[in-house]
């Protein structure tokens, strides 16, 4: 890792990320080699710190990282919510489904397996509880139709005309949430 050291008559050493990179404040009697070790046991907070500069700069907001005990309470409170949601829907829909799965992915809120199975992101606990009804109600109009075709989204209209709102509020704050996933 690359860095910078500024040697003065403080007592510490410290370290600073910012746009002209990583500097190390140092006291002058410390070796180098003691500074170096400092670097490298504090890695990782620096790449945090990286990561969150690299996101300011991009005009991005930097987000807080989810812990995974954070994670788990989502998943636990998915488990309740969204089975609920998807038995309300799927007589609307007209569809049976299979196990509903709730997972932490990166990049998905929902996924339907051609034999019914339903996985749903446990990150749908963030959001609105209409991004819910309409990430429920695409996975079972998945049921009928295993595309994205005309057909597909009448279907998704006929049981919630004001899915596209809330899909616009998903594209336009999803990525927030994703990059919230820890790992």
């Amino acid at each position: 890792m690359k860095y910078r050291v500024i040697r003065s008559n403080r007592k510490t050493i410290a370290i600073q990320v910012g746009k002209e990179g990583v500097v190390v404040r140092a006291p002058y009697r410390v070796p180098d080699g003691e500074i170096e070790r400092f670097v490298s046991e504090h890695g990782k907070w620096i790449q945090k710190q990286q990561e969150k500069l690299a996101l300011e700069l991009s005009g991005q907001p930097a987000v807080e990282r989810l812990t995974t005990q954070d994670i788990q309470k989502l998943a636990d409170q998915a488990l309740k919510v969204i089975p609920e949601r998807v038995r309300y829907y799927a007589p609307l829909v007209g569809v049976t489904y299979g196990r509903i799965t709730i997972r932490n992915q990166k990049s998905r809120w929902g996924s339907c397996s051609s034999k019914g199975n339903l996985n749903f992101n446990c990150l749908l606990m963030l959001t609105p509880p209409e991004v819910i009804d309409s990430v429920v109600v695409h996975e079972l109009c998945h049921r009928k139709e295993m595309n994205h075709s005309k057909a597909f989204y009448e279907e998704i209209y006929r049981v919630y005309p004001d899915y596209d709102k809330w899909n616009r509020w998903l594209k336009e704050n999803g990525s927030a949430l994703m990059r919230r996933m820890t790992g």
